[in-house]
């Protein structure tokens, strides 16, 4: 990986070479003995949790699992494909889906986790939840979309993370970033305007 890749890892590391093993475990509560083998034997856990559906009984025993053996679970909000093809969600239902989603994740996580840990809940605006769609096999970080963007607000990645989620609204008339919706029509969301609608234009063209 490019040392550009690299610049938000703060951790040591020798070099830029990785090596990534994969356990895929079924989330199937016949598959829970599965599970808790491949959570002793890895280093973290990805957690992916249907948008439409959200967080399921067995979402709750895979997180609590990954707590019990210590190890600390990133999300991804998948299947973010049916909120444009499928439902028809225009930007503001689709947020509101995805804050749900992980919100109720993040009480779980709190419900569970050691204090020994620390924070263990999940932010898209930190890097630790991902979206992304299965079938047609992309996802996605807010990450990827502050790179994109911050040269051209011309701020830095992170403070252009936080401006993708949350309650950040820009309108391109004015140029100007607010914390409430104004009256204008031009004034969205910033996850809306930035992520959502470019991918859903591209998916749907």
């Amino acid at each position: 990986m490019a040392d550009e890749s690299l610049k938000a890892f703060t951790k040591v590391r020798t070099g830029n070479a990785f090596l990534v093993n994969l356990i895929d475990s079924p989330g199937h509560v016949d598959f829970s003995s599965e599970v808790t083998a491949a959570l002793r034997i890895t280093d973290g856990a990805l957690v992916v949790v249907d948008c439409v559906e959200g967080v399921c009984v067995q979402t709750e025993t895979v997180l609590r699992q990954a707590l019990a053996e210590r190890i600390r679970p990133v999300l991804t909000v998948n299947k973010m494909d049916r909120c444009f093809l499928e439902l028809k969600l225009d930007g503001e239902e689709a947020f509101t889906t995805y804050l749900r989603v992980i919100e109720n994740a993040n009480v779980i996580l709190a419900t569970y986790q050691d204090e020994a840990m620390g924070d263990l809940q999940v932010y898209p605006d930190k890097g630790t939840v991902s979206f992304s769609a299965g079938l047609h096999a992309w996802a996605f970080t807010l990450t990827t979309f502050a790179q994109m963007y911050a040269a051209k607000f011309g701020t830095d990645e992170q403070k252009m993370m936080e401006k993708l989620w949350g309650d950040n609204f820009f309108d391109p008339a004015t140029r100007k970033w607010t914390k409430k919706a104004t009256d204008s029509k031009t004034c969205v969301r910033g996850f809306v305007q930035f992520c959502y609608n470019p991918i859903r234009q591209v998916r749907s063209g």
